[in-house]
């Protein structure tokens, strides 16, 4: 299996995150991915390839145009305006206050623009951001040119990203591209499997009104875990998307049975559904030991999970998402996509 990956996401490394009260160290930080290409390697799967550039024209037709320029001249519009650090979201249009007008003063723009205020911006955030997603694309067009599947080892990564919205360490949604670029291709129907620990909010969010893009999403229950304000059960699409999301949320301490169960019938609705290609958003932070969630996988579940996967036999894109147990990450990563080839 082909990886696509771009130094350049080294560009986007927050030296802050707020977290629990204080400012620590990012959990999402380049050293994840470092982790994923040494077990790579180790593994013999040393096929790696950079993606060269992004093309634009997808990321516009899906994202919000203000978004995109504020995500683009948000760094030179914070150091206009005097303020010294990174840019961290400080204020948030909530219940009962305008949400359709962007404010002009940057500080007011980056809470309208963002969905969290863990996730910082500093001045070379974007050209990172548009590695990732072109490593999304790229990934994409070797398997639309008859690859069965390829890795996109995206950093930042992109679930959480809306077509206006940034948060949870993400600003363009590659699975979204993904799915996308699939459909242009003529894929009829496409699927996104989020494996991801937390829900896939940004992904469902783009698609919740369409009935050729099924969503699925395995992830820690909304009542307990961020982004905590979608991914319930009964969320399942809206008009035409009706019937194509479905939500598996789950409690503190699912183990592997459970969470295998729901795989399960996650796959068994994306076949239902007639998908003629699959985009898996490859989190693995399900895992036992990650800091910031509370499912207990362990390892030779991913690989498990990856054969699982196989079984669609679908025409296959995996693009990186969550895991922030740092020196198991390549580990669990490269399990999913092993299991998947081995199957």
């Amino acid at each position: 299996m082909r990886t696509y990956f771009s130094e350049r996401h080294r560009m986007h490394f927050p030296q802050a995150e707020l977290h629990g009260g204080e400012l620590v160290t990012p959990y999402e930080r380049p050293s994840r991915v470092e982790y994923v290409l040494a077990r790579l390697k180790e593994r013999g799967l040393t096929d790696i390839v950079d993606p060269g550039e992004a093309d634009m024209g997808p990321i516009r037709d899906m994202s919000d145009p203000g978004y995109l320029a504020f995500l683009e001249s948000a760094w030179d519009e914070w150091k206009a305006a005097g303020f010294a650090g990174e840019i961290i979201a400080t204020s948030t249009p909530v219940r009962r206050m305008q949400t359709g007008r962007p404010p002009r003063n940057i500080d007011g723009k980056v809470g309208y623009y963002a969905l969290a205020s863990e996730t910082a911006i500093t001045r070379t955030t974007w050209e990172a951001t548009l590695s990732s997603a072109a490593s999304a694309q790229a990934a994409t067009a070797h398997v639309i040119s008859g690859a069965w599947a390829a890795f996109a080892l995206c950093r930042p990564p992109g679930h959480h990203a809306t077509a206006d919205m940034y948060g949870g360490y993400c600003f363009i949604n590659n699975a979204a591209l993904a799915a996308e670029q699939f459909r242009a291709s003529g894929a009829g129907r496409v699927a996104i499997l989020d494996i991801d620990f937390h829900h896939g909010n940004g992904t469902q969010d783009i698609f919740y009104g369409r009935g050729d893009v099924f969503f699925a999403s395995l992830h820690g229950a909304p009542e307990d875990a961020f982004p905590y304000f979608l991914g319930f059960a009964d969320e399942t699409g809206e008009g035409d998307g009706e019937g194509s999301t479905a939500n598996y949320p789950m409690s503190p301490g699912t183990g592997y049975g459970e969470w295998s169960g729901a795989l399960d019938d996650a796959i068994s609705r994306i076949r239902a559904f007639g998908a003629e290609a699959l985009v898996v958003s490859l989190g693995v932070d399900a895992f036992k030991d990650d800091p910031i969630s509370f499912f207990k996988l362990d390892s030779p579940d991913f690989m498990d999970a990856g054969r699982r996967i196989a079984g669609l036999g679908l025409p296959t894109v995996f693009c990186m998402e969550g895991g922030y147990a740092i020196e198991a990450v390549g580990i669990n990563a490269v399990n999913v996509l092993e299991g998947f080839e081995g199957a």
